[in-house]
């Protein structure tokens, strides 16, 4: 796996959370920076910790995981890419009235943690994938750090898309489908470098 691998890896994960951040500025178009920051800083929060998570618990099936690791990052990203464009082909079919109501409520601490982890459960899985990368072929930097990547590239885009919904609504909120499909095509070429 490249560092550029890592980047998409990063962008595709940080999707939800800046369809979810777009929400929350559009639910509030007076929103203060402290609580931009805030929900930016609590999106890449947890999309840093939990690959790290994922990546210590894979620990415990290491021997499992060396065995079977190309076929396992190929198995989670071709899931979670699959998961990504199903997700956004429904998404695309809820009621409109629905979106409206839910994104009318406001937005505290609780719920941003709520929100925060719900978007980042994608990432434990990317930690398990890590883990069997780097026993299968190695990644270009340690787990930790490509977490922090994760982490950080989910911030920088959150910031942007919280301040976008506040001036533009969701006419611009990016589709899962085109981040799930880059992780199908990334799930694909692990399986194919592990099996040659």
């Amino acid at each position: 796996m490249q560092i550029w691998e890592i980047l998409l890896i990063s962008i595709a994960l940080a999707m939800d959370a800046v369809a979810v951040g777009m929400t929350n500025g559009m639910a509030e178009p007076h929103m203060k920076w402290g609580k931009i920051l805030a929900v930016a800083g609590a999106f890449g929060l947890f999309q840093f910790l939990m690959p790290v998570l994922g990546y210590y618990c894979g620990y415990a099936f290491s021997t499992l995981v060396e065995k079977i690791a190309p076929w396992l990052a190929f198995a989670i990203l071709f899931f979670i890419g699959g998961k990504m464009i199903v997700d956004g082909i429904l998404e695309r079919r809820e009621k409109k009235e629905e979106k409206e109501q839910e994104s009318l409520k406001p937005l505290g601490v609780g719920k941003l943690l709520v929100q925060a982890v719900a978007t980042s459960l994608d990432a434990l899985a990317i930690g398990v994938t890590l883990l069997a990368v780097e026993t299968a072929q190695g990644l270009p930097m340690s787990a930790l750090w490509c977490s922090v990547v994760i982490g950080a590239v989910t911030f920088l885009l959150v910031l942007p898309a919280v301040l976008l919904g506040k001036k533009v609504g969701d006419r611009f909120a990016v589709k899962s489908e085109f981040p799930g499909a880059i992780l199908l095509i990334i799930a694909i070429k692990i399986l194919i470098e592990g099996l040659l």
